[in-house]
């Protein structure tokens, strides 16, 4: 059998974040970043999700090497639980190898990790693959797309892109290399689908510059910016307004200084001096001359914003006359933190500035007229929509069959499903998908809360928890000790006296009716349950504790 060229999405094909992408042939892999994505709010206690990477681990030896794309952490935030696992190189601009250096350094891993820095139009052979970069437009510096050559064809990625006419950074897209490469033909094109649903095109960076100047311009006290700690271009942007208008800025948050600190060495950031001050420096300057640039504007709990806001950082908190600035997109799932945190910044009584009031953030992500713009330029064979939500995917599809590729060549493919090419170039979907669930972060561990746990997290938080403690005889099955009874989250004990001795009760009759070991506990438990329901019309998780003395 001839072998066989497969896309496999492993990530962020149906969702915003987490992304992954996977290039095969002949058995080699090439990886295409490696990005984490937040948790949903019913996952519960969940700190992050990763992309599920049991199909690389059983094919580790034929693993090329993982390109990323850019800097963003839906993009590199995963590397730190992938390389433990399944240790290659990694290939990175400059930039974007500066922020994924920070991150392993934190995670004390940087040591073992091979990178190599790849240029914004560069070649490399990773066997049978040849890569070439192209420089892609982005709200971080560095970022490029990919023009994958293989035995079949030029599968062309094209990372999260737009075409911005005045970026921060002043580095074009590279149209000509997009349009040399689409004069070879292209046998698919992979693209970024997040504004599939905006018409038009996206603004460019710089014209939140006219934003920040305005509220600078008028803000009494402390200006408060929150952003993505790998935001480059944006915390460039403040640095800018501030310093016009005689103010000192503050970077708060250990990601978010060494990301400007990198940057400012490897010259992607201009940081005139005496520009920024130490967070302990704030509180002996004046309040109309201190920006305060931290993390928080998708409302993480964790995050310096929300910190402030909450009163609970240990060197700031938000007052009155503050101006704080969200300038993020809300990342689906999380607008009910993001609005939690807006309420809270209100009640301290700030002036808050989002997207909703004012034009003080713009997406790094093409619109529908930049999206025609690329597939006219590739005219590929072949469209895959990658990186959205599943409505976004079908829409960029469709934006593509309006110019003229036909619908049995475009494919909308969630995370797991194969794109297979056969010896011919011609395409069409596996009937097998690959594994592709979400793997939970929580703490150090990785993917060992799974759907059972989060049942049970749900199950705590929505009626709490009953323990009954009992001790028996081992020999005469009398009753030694108890029984006493716990509860948290279910009621509260002094005023629920009369439902705790009735508790006791069915207890004390269960026991006497005999029974031991687990029997005994499964009884107990479906007795007070029963009891309980009964009682409060409310299913506490019961756990009965049995001991034999």
């Amino acid at each position: 059998m001839k072998p066989k060229l497969r896309i496999i999405p492993l990530g962020g094909a149906g969702e915003i974040g987490k992304n992954m992408t996977l290039v095969e042939y002949d058995g080699a892999i090439l990886v295409i970043d490696a990005g984490l994505m937040f948790p949903e709010s019913d996952m519960l206690g969940v700190d992050i999700v990763i992309p599920d990477i049991t199909y690389l681990l059983e094919r580790r030896e034929q693993v090329r090497g993982i390109v990323i794309t850019h800097g963003h952490e839906d993009h590199i935030g995963a590397l730190p639980h992938v390389l433990p696992r399944i240790n290659v190189p990694i290939y990175a601009t400059r930039l974007t190898r500066g922020l994924i250096e920070v991150k392993l350094k934190t995670h004390k891993l940087l040591k073992d990790a091979t990178i190599h820095t790849l240029g914004l139009r560069d070649t490399i052979q990773l066997d049978p693959f040849t890569i070439e970069t192209f420089h892609v437009s982005h709200s971080v510096p560095d970022g490029i797309g990919l023009a994958i050559t293989t035995p079949l064809g030029i599968i062309v990625h094209s990372g999260d892109f737009k075409f911005d006419p005045s970026p921060v950074d002043g580095q074009l897209t590279d149209f000509a290399k997009l349009a040399e490469v689409g004069g070879r033909g292209v046998l698919a094109l992979t693209s970024d689908s997040t504004n599939a649903d905006s018409p038009g095109h996206t603004p460019s960076e710089t014209t939140v510059m006219d934003s920040f100047t305005r509220v600078f311009a008028t803000a009494e006290g402390r200006v408060i910016v929150a952003t993505f700690a790998s935001n480059i271009s944006r915390i460039q942007q403040v640095i800018d307004a501030a310093v016009r208008f005689n103010r000192r800025v503050a970077i708060v948050g250990r990601s978010m200084h060494d990301n400007v600190k990198m940057a400012t060495e490897l010259g992607y950031m201009r940081v005139p001096d005496g520009a920024l001050i130490r967070t302990e420096q704030i509180h002996h300057l004046p309040l109309n001359e201190i920006v305060i640039v931290c993390t928080g504007g998708q409302g993480e709990p964790t995050s310096a914003l929300v910190r402030m806001a909450n009163r609970d950082h240990k060197q700031l908190a938000i007052t009155p006359g503050d101006t704080v600035i969200l300038s993020a997109t809300p990342i689906p799932g999380n607008e009910e933190m993001i609005n939690r945190t807006l309420n809270n910044l209100f009640r301290a009584g700030a002036f808050v500035y989002y997207d909703e009031l004012m034009h003080v953030h713009v997406s790094g992500h093409a619109s529908q007229e930049e999206q025609k713009l690329l597939i006219n330029l590739l005219r590929p064979k072949y469209f895959v929509p990658l990186h959205g939500e599943y409505r976004h995917l079908v829409l960029h599809a469709r934006l593509a069959q309006s110019i003229g590729i036909p619908p049995e060549n475009t494919f909308v493919v969630e995370n797991g499903a194969v794109v297979e090419f056969d010896e011919h170039g011609n395409a069409r979907i596996a009937k097998d998908n690959v594994p592709a669930s979400d793997v939970l972060v929580d703490g150090i561990g990785v993917g060992d809360i799974g759907t059972t746990v989060l049942r049970e997290r749900h199950h705590l938080s929505a009626d709490g928890f009953l323990v009954a403690l009992v001790t028996i005889d081992a020999h005469t099955g009398e009753t030694v000790f108890g029984p006493e009874i716990i509860t948290h989250g279910f009621v509260y004990s002094e005023t629920s006296e009369e439902l705790i001795a009735g508790a006791k009760e069915a207890i004390a009759d269960t026991l006497k009716k005999g029974g031991r070991g687990s029997a005994l506990s499964v009884k107990l438990k479906d007795v007070l349950s029963h009891y309980l329901y009964k009682q409060t019309h409310r299913r506490p998780m019961v756990i009965p504790v049995v001991t034999e003395v």
